[in-house]
Order: structure tokens, then C-alpha cells, then sequence
């Protein structure tokens, strides 16, 4: 039993780091690439290699999973060529997710990257509305208080934003929140449906994220196809990309295969102390690298976010046993991975 323990405990501050450090690399690398470097890549084209990686990732993952190249063929076809209703279901969180990148690359074209983390944080309330509505599940008095000092900490945040010193471009703070309020109401509408579609039956997580990575290169395709046609195809589906950018691609595609991870395996407390922590980090990087000048107000702002995001994650009473039974399958599948 204490091997457990100890092997539980490994595991939950393995996923605290990677999720802490691919979440505040991702939105400080992102800020820098959309607003320092100068030759201006193409956001939609970066949002659809990042889904075909994750595909190819998980296509990789689920053939080590089903143990045979024959077996995965098996696998795909039945859970993708046969399954169209099961297809269209996935097809829901690909178009929302795939808004929600490319409002993230808007939002940090236009907003600092502490800002940025501490005002997507918003995604709180608007994810336990969603679950309330969705889930039919109950928040407890304190998550609700904790949901009250997110918004006015939010609130403090944007009143006199911090500002920057080393932004090459021209701003709108305005465009900013309005691309974060967007990106926040995908992040709790997706996140909750995927996490019911995700724990409604007994389908693998890595079939699960085929599908719905299908469904988001599609999507993504789409966008591309819509409004950057003509730029794509005088300058390149690659135009403008560098190793700064890659590295963004590849952050995202990190992230985005263990938000799915985290879905299914993992807790409040762990994703809590990961966004506090990820806020603190894109601070300390934003006032390095971008010369962003910290307010009183700003600050306040988001030590209330980091409070609120802590006292939101404490789990109820009946919580405990859940976490318990499903932490010793959720190390060996990701130790897997």
C-alpha cells in the first residue's frame, strides 16, 4: 500500500511539472513569436500542424496500446471508418477547440502573456457553469465563493493593465479580451463535453483523440482555406516559420495531448496549483523578456487568481476515494505512454 502511495504521489508531481512548464513556456514562447519576431507566420497554419502531430502521436500510442500493426488497422477501422456517428460526436470539440487556438494566438498578439494567463483564467466559472448545466454535478460553498474572487481578480487585472516596453507592433487591449472571452467560453464548453463523451463508455482515451484529431485537421484545414487562402498561397503554408515557432507546435501539441490525459486520469488540486504556478512563471518571463511593468492593481489581480484557482481545486469528502482507485491505472498508462 505505501508503494502505491509513494508511486501515486511520483505521478501526481510528474503531471504538476510537465502541465506547469509546457503551460507557461507555451503562452510566453507564443507572446514572443507574435510579437517580436518579424516575419509574421500564418496562426491558422501552426493551429493544423498541431493537430496532425497530435494525431500522429496518438495513432503511435494506441498501436503500442493494442500491441500489433494488424490490431491498430483493426482498431482504426472500426472506431473511424465505422463509426461516423461516433466521428461527428468528436466533430463538436475539434471546431470549438480549434477556435479556441486561434483566439489564443489573437489574445497574445494583443495582450501581454501574464495578463493573457490571468485573465484566461475565467475558463474556472465558465467550466463549473458548464458542468453544473452538462454534468448535473453540484459545486460546494466554497468552490462558488472561490469562482467570485476569480472574477474580481480578473476585474483588477484589466483595470490598467500591465504594460510592455519591447513590443515591435501596435496593440489592442479591447481585441485582447475580446479573443480571451471567446477562448474561455470554448474552454469550458469543449473541456466539459469532451470529458463526458471521454467517461461515457469504456473507449480508449488515444481512439477517442483519433477521432477527434481527425475531426480537427478537417476543421483546422477549413480555417486555413477560409481566411488565410490567399497568403498561403503566394507566401507558403510555412511561411514565417523558424525554430521559435516549431517550438510553439510542438508546446501545443504537448498540451494538448495531456489536457486529454488530465481529463481522465487526474484532479482539481493538481490542475489548480499547475495554473497558479504556470500565472507566476509567464510573470517572471514577461518582466524578463518583454520589460512588462508590474501595477499594484495587476498584482493583486492575480495573487486573488492564484488564490481563487487553489481554494477552488480542494476537493469534497467524496472525492478522495475515486482519485484513489483510479491513480495506480492512470501512472502505469501514462509511465506507458
Amino acid at each position: 500500500m505505501a508503494a502505491r502511495e509513494n508511486v501515486s504521489l511520483l505521478f501526481k508531481l510528474y503531471c504538476l511539472l510537465v502541465m506547469t512548464l509546457v503551460a507557461a513556456a507555451y503562452t510566453v514562447a507564443l507572446r514572443y513569436t507574435r510579437t517580436v519576431t518579424t516575419e509574421m507566420y500564418f496562426s491558422t497554419t501552426a493551429v493544423c500542424v498541431t493537430e496532425v502531430i497530435k494525431l500522429s502521436v496518438s495513432v503511435v500510442i494506441l498501436g503500442k496500446e493494442t500491441g500489433s500493426v494488424s490490431r491498430l488497422i483493426n482498431s482504426l477501422k472500426e472506431n473511424v471508418l465505422e463509426s461516423p456517428m461516433e466521428m461527428m460526436k468528436l466533430a463538436i470539440p475539434s471546431l470549438v477547440y480549434a477556435l479556441q487556438n486561434n483566439m489564443a494566438f489573437l489574445a497574445l498578439s494583443n495582450l501581454d502573456a501574464a495578463v493573457y494567463q490571468v485573465t484566461y483564467q475565467l475558463k474556472i466559472p465558465c467550466t463549473a457553469l458548464c458542468t453544473v448545466l452538462m454534468l448535473n454535478r453540484t459545486l460546494s460553498k466554497l468552490q462558488w465563493l472561490s469562482v467570485f474572487i476569480l472574477c474580481g481578480g480578473v476585474t483588477l487585472v484589466q483595470y490598467g493593465p500591465a504594460e510592455t516596453t519591447k513590443v515591435q507592433i501596435e496593440q489592442n487591449h479591447l481585441l485582447g479580451f475580446a479573443a480571451v472571452a471567446v477562448a474561455v467560453l470554448c474552454s469550458g464548453f469543449a473541456g466539459v463535453y469532451f470529458e463526458k463523451v471521454l467517461k461515457s463508455s469504456d473507449t480508449s482515451l488515444w481512439v477517442r483523440n483519433i477521432q477527434m484529431y481527425i475531426s480537427g485537421i478537417i476543421v483546422t484545414l477549413a480555417g486555413v482555406f477560409l481566411s488565410e487562402r490567399e497568403g498561403v498561397m503566394e507566401k507558403g503554408f510555412f511561411y514565417g516559420y523558424n525554430y521559435l515557432v516549431w517550438f510553439v507546435v510542438f508546446l501545443a501539441s504537448v498540451g494538448g495531448l495531456y489536457t486529454s490525459v488530465v481529463v481522465k486520469y487526474t484532479d482539481n488540486i493538481m490542475k489548480g496549483f499547475s495554473a497558479a504556478a504556470a500565472i507566476v512563471i509567464s510573470t517572471i518571463a514577461s518582466v524578463l523578456l518583454f520589460g512588462l511593468q508590474i501595477t499594484l492593481t495587476f498584482l493583486i489581480g492575480a495573487l486573488l487568481v492564484c488564490a481563487s484557482i487553489y481554494t477552488y481545486g480542494l476537493p469534497r469528502k467524496d472525492t478522495t476515494k475515486v482519485e484513489i482507485q483510479h491513480s495506480s491505472n492512470s501512472n502505469e498508462k501514462l509511465i506507458n505512454v
